[in-house]
């Protein structure tokens, strides 16, 4: 019997792939179908529904949970969720498939049929709702408010057959795990109490300081890496394992952390996507996410703790997964070590700020680096990474 949080809103997982011996003869059906292009989030969403992240979604949501996602964070059933899960076209394309009828699912760029979609439902959508809501603003330099003006008129609804993971099995072998994995690496591992990090860059000293914190209450960590579409700049996945790996290896009582990726893509909702994060991670087994300062956020869009407010903000039961809610960390010189806001009394002038974008900096800029923002372990990977970029 598992202690593992349950899954979102079931009982059991619902992964929307289908085998690898259906896939076949169900692709060759699906090349007789009218396609329908998904731009790169609709893929990274399709990928979620496919390994059942998206659990208990059965496919792109109807109008009716459309506007409860947007306006009140619930689907029509009444269950908990915070962003839409949707899937635009033209009006043309929209006109020419029946309600009823399939439709191959194909990626925009470079036509892959994905999956099939039993169309169900048409219809419009109020973008500037949708962006108001989700991203609280309307701004169109918002790269997810870009993303949602661009959609088609038109929004397809409908149950999805997955056929497709794209590349992501392949490419990320021993960091591609779907939820129904990594809750059997938990259960192996005796652990009932898990805390999720969401992370898109290596883990520097505030990263290494809020994931021991966690462990302190939790069995251990599940470091959860996006792999979908990420700003230009950011590291690469695969030297962010090598950097993450040599943290741990040196850092971390080991069989404390387990590194996995997963094939969404970034909307930088801020705290309406904390939310979405939480949502799933539940799925992948967590029993808590760590939420720090200004998570999924971008520019100055959100405050640095608006994603901590929003959680008390929900109903009970809205969901069983907890955040973790960790102040801003640096390094202070008087305390010698790793603090947060709530722990170190000391002035500004004493704190080092540490983040990703300064690191990042450092690097192009040829800076050198100090033990007390980055292992130097760390700084050896990403400083190869960086002198191979020239």
């Amino acid at each position: 019997m598992s202690n593992l949080v349950p899954p979102h809103g079931a009982k059991t997982l619902k992964p929307l792939l289908l085998t690898a011996a259906e896939r076949a003869e169900e692709i060759k059906r699906a090349e007789k179908l009218k396609r329908v292009p998904l731009s790169s989030r609709e893929v990274s969403d399709l990928f979620m529904l496919a390994m059942g992240a998206y659990t208990p979604l059965d496919g792109f949501m109807g109008e009716r949970d459309w506007r409860g996602c947007c306006v009140d964070m619930k689907l029509s059933t009444g269950l908990f969720w915070p962003i839409p899960i949707t899937l635009s076209c033209g009006q043309d394309l929209a006109d020419s498939i029946g309600i009823g009828e399939e439709a191959a699912l194909v990626d925009g760029e470079n036509s892959d049929i994905l999956g099939v979609l039993k169309v169900s439902e048409k219809y419009k959508i109020d973008k500037e709702l949708e962006c108001a809501r989700v991203f609280r603003t309307t701004d169109p330099a918002h790269p997810g408010v870009q993303k949602v003006m661009e959609q088609g008129p038109v929004n397809l609804a409908g149950r999805v057959t997955a056929l497709s993971e794209g590349h992501y099995s392949k490419t990320y072998q021993g960091l591609y795990y779907r939820p129904a994995e990594t809750r059997a690496m938990f259960r192996d591992k005796g652990w009932s109490k898990v805390a999720a990090f969401q992370t898109r860059n290596p883990m520097h000293r505030s990263h290494e300081h809020l994931a021991k914190i966690a462990i302190e209450v939790c069995d251990g960590v599940l470091v959860h890496q996006v792999l979908g579409a990420l700003k230009p700049g950011d590291i690469p996945a695969e030297v962010r394992v090598q950097a993450i790996d040599a943290l741990v290896r040196h850092y971390f009582v080991p069989g404390t952390i387990v590194q996995a990726g997963y094939p969404i893509e970034m909307r930088y909702a801020g705290p309406r996507e904390a939310l979405l994060h939480a949502v799933f991670r539940q799925n992948f087994g967590c029993s808590h996410l760590i939420v720090g300062r200004d998570h999924a956020g971008v520019g100055t869009y959100y405050g640095p703790f608006d994603a901590h407010h929003i959680f008390d903000t929900l109903p009970p039961g809205s969901m069983e997964i907890q955040p973790l809610k960790i102040d801003v960390t640096f390094y202070c010189y008087k305390c010698n070590g790793m603090a947060t806001g709530k722990t170190c009394p000391h002035d500004a002038e004493h704190q080092l700020a540490i983040s990703g974008t300064r690191l990042r900096e450092m690097f192009s800029k040829h800076e050198t680096i100090p033990h007390e923002f980055s292992r130097p372990e760390v700084v050896e990977v990403l400083q190869a990474y960086y002198d191979r970029q020239g």
